[in-house]
């Protein structure tokens, strides 16, 4: 699949912006899982993430895709203005990789809270949809 096109200026931003996204997941039985997360884009619309509890549902349902990683999409709303992005996500539990992920929840949100039990969805971006 083809990259999508460099993001609009305005597409940055509200990835920027804080808002509450949700993150959809496929269960066992295929049907969707929908739940609202914290999660962050990379400056080049190629990587996004999001931390959780490693024993979330959500990282149960990403660990059932294996090294393959599981088909997601995230989206955000704020009024008229959406976005979505899709992408295969896979669980990170290495210390590099949470503590980065930290390091960028912190600067779209706050500083997390302490969680020993803590894993990264990082998600690789293959689409995106709404905001050009």
């Amino acid at each position: 699949m083809s990259s999508p096109p460099e993001p609009s200026d305005d597409v940055t931003e509200f990835w920027r912006e804080r808002h509450i996204a949700t993150l959809t997941t496929s269960r066992a039985d295929g049907t969707p899982h929908v739940v609202p997360v914290g999660v962050t884009v990379d400056e080049e619309f190629a990587v996004a993430r999001v931390i959780c509890s490693g024993d979330s549902v959500k990282a149960r349902n990403v660990r059932r895709g294996g090294p393959e990683g599981l088909p997601v999409a995230i989206s955000q709303v704020d009024g008229r203005r959406w976005s979505t992005l899709e992408g295969r996500a896979v669980v990170r539990d290495d210390a590099d990789a949470v503590a980065e992920a930290e390091r960028r929840y912190a600067e779209r949100y706050r500083t997390p809270r302490v969680n020993p039990k803590r894993v990264v969805l990082e998600v690789t971006l293959t689409r995106r949809l709404g905001m050009r």
